[in-house]
């Protein structure tokens, strides 16, 4: 039996979290969540999760002040962005920043199953 993966979920949408986290458990992960980005970041520091699910527009700290303290941390998890922001400046913002993917909601679940387990294999690769 392979080690069982963290997720950190960052997600203000109590619903959208809750229904994320239950997937996500379902599928054999260990979830994590915050609701802000603050949290988020306090979590990663304790935590050391797998991989970060991020919301970008939240209260609090966003997604994006998240990616950035990503960036300035070695050996930091995947980080997969979701949002309902339609822009492609945000898009080429993230990306320039690290996220190995970016979801628009509404997405399905499986594309962001799919998704987790090609950044965890990726980084398993590494």
């Amino acid at each position: 039996m392979t080690e069982q993966k963290t997720i950190l979920v960052i997600e203000d949408d109590r619903d959208i979290s809750a229904t994320i986290q239950s997937v996500l458990s379902g599928a054999g992960y260990r979830v994590l969540t915050a609701n802000n980005g603050q949290d988020g970041r306090r979590i990663i520091q304790q935590q050391k999760p797998d991989l970060v699910l991020t919301d970008m527009m939240m209260p609090r700290m966003g997604g994006f002040p998240v990616l950035e303290f990503l960036a300035e941390i070695p050996e930091a998890p995947p980080v997969i962005m979701m949002t309902a922001n339609e822009g492609s400046r945000h898009k080429a913002y993230a990306e320039m920043l690290g996220v190995v993917d970016y979801l628009r909601k509404p997405f399905a679940m499986e594309v962001m199953l799919e998704s987790i387990a090609r950044a965890i294999a990726a980084r398993a690769a590494e």
